[in-house]
């Protein structure tokens, strides 16, 4: 039996092919799901029915927690999920409980491996955001740059070293240094003496201090810039248009 006869006999009483008997017969003809898809499409059949509930009229099960335990680590950051990773989240709970896991959590399923739906081709949006610290004369006192200094000479116990490593010069990453010290009125480098293993630069307590708020700083920043942009940006999907 060749593919087109395969889809005939698998029609339903309304001339339609569901997703579950597309599937059957790429399983029974060793067809790959994609070419059962457009094979239909091909013979003006449309598929029905979708196995996940994204159209159709099947019934949805419970939400499940094994479910989506096994779909959360293949979500992208819009909450979709693609139809193949989705449909392998069902051995052993059947997709009924899939379907109503998706519903629960608001999941969209994304590209279809029978091709129903297309995917909409649009501008990816993202959020970036800098943090620095500067004093009334507008001038950069602590940021990314100063904390990537200060930790590349804390690893290398010289300010040479982590001048070098970061592609700056000596007497900049110095400068840098020393106009924080002296606005925050504290030393933030002290030298160790001693050769060879002995000497060098170590940063002092208020410098990881520095480095500790900061980063922290940014995290936080960074965490409600994204979740702002989620909602201003990447409307839910009941509000889609």
């Amino acid at each position: 039996m060749n593919l087109e006869e395969a889809i005939k006999n698998s029609l339903n009483k309304e001339g339609k092919l569901t997703c579950a008997n597309a599937y059957k017969i790429s399983a029974k003809t060793k067809t790959p799901v994609k070419e059962v898809g457009q094979k239909a499409k091909d013979m003006n059949i449309r598929i029905t029915d979708c196995g996940l509930g994204q159209f159709g009229k099947l019934k949805k099960g419970h939400y499940s927690q094994i479910v989506y335990d096994r779909l959360k680590p293949h979500l992208n950051e819009e909450n979709k999920i693609t139809c193949k990773m989705a449909r392998s989240a069902a051995a052993g709970v059947g997709l009924k409980n899939v379907r109503g896991t998706l519903e629960n959590k608001n999941i969209d399923v994304t590209y279809c491996e029978l091709g129903c739906f297309k995917e909409k081709k649009r501008t990816r949006f993202h959020v970036k955001t800098k943090t620095w610290l500067e004093n009334q004369k507008k001038e950069l006192l602590f940021g990314k740059g100063k904390t990537e200094i200060l930790l590349e000479i804390q690893r290398t116990g010289s300010i040479a070293k982590a001048a070098e490593n970061i592609g700056m010069n000596y007497k900049k990453a110095w400068s840098h240094i020393k106009l924080l010290q002296n606005n925050i009125d504290d030393v933030l480098v002290e030298s160790r003496k001693g050769g060879g293993d002995t000497g060098g630069t170590e940063l002092t307590p208020k410098a990881i201090e520095y480095i500790q708020r900061y980063q922290q700083l940014q995290k936080e920043i960074e965490e409600f810039a994204n979740k702002r942009f989620k909602e201003l940006f990447l409307r839910p999907r009941g509000n889609r248009k």
